[in-house]
C-alpha cells in the first residue's frame, strides 16, 4: 500500500486522482480540501497496488480539525507500506517541510519525494533545491498533466511488496490458487443535512474512528467509504459531505462535496437519510430526501440523537414521544412513505445495529422480481373503481415488470398518454399492498395503444 502525503495545498489528491485514474478526491485551491483518509487502486506494469490520499499534516498543529486530519493521516501511514512525500516544486522549503520529511524518514519505511508542479523539463533542475528533506529518491512530477508519474510509479514498485494476489496471479493456470467466492455487496450512502452525525454513525457502524468528527458543520468534503462484512453479506458505507442549498455553499471546496455526494448518492443501492431529532424534520431534510427519491435509491430514514430528546433526556423537559414525531415526519416526507424508520444514537450506539437489519431487508426489497403472471393474477383482483381518478377512460390492460433496482413496471393501456398521478398513486399503493417492496421506489411507465 502506498500513502501520498504532504503538507495542504501541494496537490497531493491531483496525484491521488492521477495514480487511480478517476476523480475520487475533490482537488482546489483552497488549502485543506482533504480530511478524512481516502482510498483507490492504480494499476501498473501489471501490478495492482493500493494509495491512500491523506489530509493534508501541518506537525503539531493543534487546533481541532487539523489535529484530526493529522491523526487520520497517521492511521494510512501506518497502514503503508510505502510513502510518497509531495512538496510544491513552486515554493521555498518550510520547516514544516523539513519536520514532516524528519518523520517519515524515522518511521523506517521506504520514503519517495514528489517534487510536484514541475510543468516544464526546464523547471526540472529545482529538484536539487529539495535534496535537503533527507530523501534519497526524489522526483520532479505534474500531477496536472502526468509529467514524471510513470518514473514515480516504477520507483514505487521496486518498494513495494508482492502481495499475495499478485504472486498467485503470476503462476501458472493450474499452480493458482482457487479464489473464494465474493461476497455480496450492497452500497450505502449516509446523506443528510451538515452536523447531524453522519459521520458518528459510520465510525459507529464500523466500529472504528475512519471519519473526521467534530461540532463543527460542513467537517466531511470527500465522501469516505468502509467496507463491513456481517453475517455473509458486505456492506460498503459511503460517509457523503453534509448537502445544502446552492446559496448556502459558499467555499469552493463546499460547492464541489455538495455535488461530489449527489453523485455518490447515485452510485449506492441504499441511502440512509439522517434526521436529527433535536431539530425535527426541516425543508433541507425533505429536499435531501427528495434527491433520493427521484434517483431511484432505496431510503431507510434515521432519527438520530433521539437520546437527548426521548426517554431518558437529561435535560429536565418531558420526553417526546416517538409515535407523535414518526407521525410528524410522515407528514413532512408524504412521498417517502415507502420508506422505515428507525430511532438511534449514534453517539452511544443504541440502536445502531437494526440499520444493518433494515439495510439488508430494503435491498433485497429492492431487487424482488415479480412474474408476468402474478402480475396480471394481482392485476384481475384490483378494484380500479375505488381510484379517485380512474384515469379519465384509461384502462390496463397488462402490467408486467421490466426491471429491479428499483422496481420499474410497465401499463399497457388502451390509449396513449401516462396515467393520471393519482391513478398511478392508487396502483403503486395496490402494488405495495401485494408484494411489499419496502423501502425502495416503485417507477411505473405506460405504453399505450396508438389509434390506427
Amino acid at each position: 500500500m502506498l500513502a501520498i502525503v504532504g503538507r495542504p495545498n501541494v496537490g497531493k489528491s491531483t496525484l491521488f486522482n492521477r495514480l487511480i485514474g478517476r476523480r475520487r478526491s475533490i482537488v482546489g485551491d483552497e488549502p485543506g480540501i482533504t480530511r478524512d483518509r481516502l482510498y483507490g487502486t492504480a494499476n501498473w506494469n501489471g501490478r495492482e497496488l493500493r494509495v491512500i490520499d491523506t489530509g493534508g499534516i501541518v506537525p503539531n498543529d493543534k487546533d481541532l480539525i487539523p489535529s484530526e486530519i493529522y491523526r487520520q493521516a497517521r492511521v494510512g501511514l501506518d497502514e503503508a507500506d510505502a510513502i510518497v512525500m509531495v512538496v510544491d516544486g513552486r515554493t521555498e522549503l518550510a520547516a514544516p517541510d523539513l519536520e514532516l520529511a524528519r518523520l517519515l524518514v524515522r518511521s523506517g519505511k521506504p520514503v519517495l519525494l514528489a517534487v510536484n508542479k514541475i510543468d516544464t523539463p526546464k523547471l526540472e533542475s529545482i529538484v536539487e533545491d529539495f535534496r535537503r528533506l533527507g530523501i534519497r529518491q526524489a522526483f520532479p512530477v505534474s500531477a496536472e498533466h502526468g509529467n514524471g508519474v510513470a518514473e514515480l510509479l516504477d520507483a514505487a514498485l521496486k518498494v513495494l511488496p508482492v502481495v499475495a494476489d499478485e504472486a498467485a496471479a503470476s503462476q501458472e493456470p493450474d499452480e493458482r490458487i482457487e479464489e473464494p467466492a465474493k461476497l455480496p455487496e450492497t452500497k450505502i450512502a449516509i446523506i443528510g443535512r451538515p452536523n447531524v452525525g453522519k459521520s458518528t454513525l459510520l465510525n459507529q457502524l464500523t466500529g472504528t474512528s475512519r471519519a473526521i468528527v467534530s461540532p463543527i458543520a460542513g467537517t466531511t468534503r470527500d465522501a469516505v467509504d468502509e467496507v463491513v462484512e456481517r453475517d455473509d453479506h458486505r456492506y460498503r458505507f459511503i460517509d457523503t459531505a453534509g448537502i445544502r442549498r446552492k446559496g448556502k455553499t459558499h467555499l469552493m471546496a463546499e460547492k464541489l462535496s455538495v455535488v461530489m455526494a449527489r453523485k455518490h448518492l447515485e452510485a449506492a443501492d441504499v441511502a440512509l437519510l439522517i434526521i436529527d431529532a433535536t431539530e425535527g424534520v426541516t425543508a433541507s431534510d425533505a429536499t435531501i430526501g427528495g434527491y433520493a427519491h427521484e434517483s431511484g435509491r432505496s431510503v431507510v430514514i434515521v432519527v438520530n440523537k433521539w437520546d437527548l430528546v426521548g426517554p431518558g433526556r437529561q435535560d429536565g423537559h418531558p420526553p417526546a414521544d416517538q409515535a407523535l414525531f414518526e407521525k410528524q415526519l410522515r407528514a413532512a416526507l408524504k412521498y417517502l412513505n415507502y420508506a422505515p424508520v428507525l430511532f438511534i444514537s449514534a453517539a452511544s450506539g443504541k440502536n445502531v445495529d437494526r440499520v444493518f437489519t433494515a439495510v439488508q431487508r430494503v435491498a433485497e426489497e429492492r431487487r424482488k422480481r415479480i412474474s408476468t403472471g402474478e402480475m396480471n393474477r394481482f392485476l384481475k383482483s384490483v378494484d380500479f373503481e375505488r381510484a379517485s381518478s380512474p384515469g379519465y377512460g384509461t384502462r390496463i390492460q397488462y402490467l408486467t415488470q421490466a426491471a429491479v433496482a428499483p422496481p420499474t413496471f410497465i401499463a399497457f393501456t388502451n390509449r396513449p398518454g401516462k396515467l393520471h398521478f393519482s391513478f398511478q398513486r392508487f396502483l403503486e399503493n395496490q402494488i405495495r399492498r401485494a408484494f411489499g417492496f419496502e423501502g425502495t421506489p416503485i417507477w411505473i411507465k405506460t405504453r399505450g395503444k396508438q389509434k390506427p
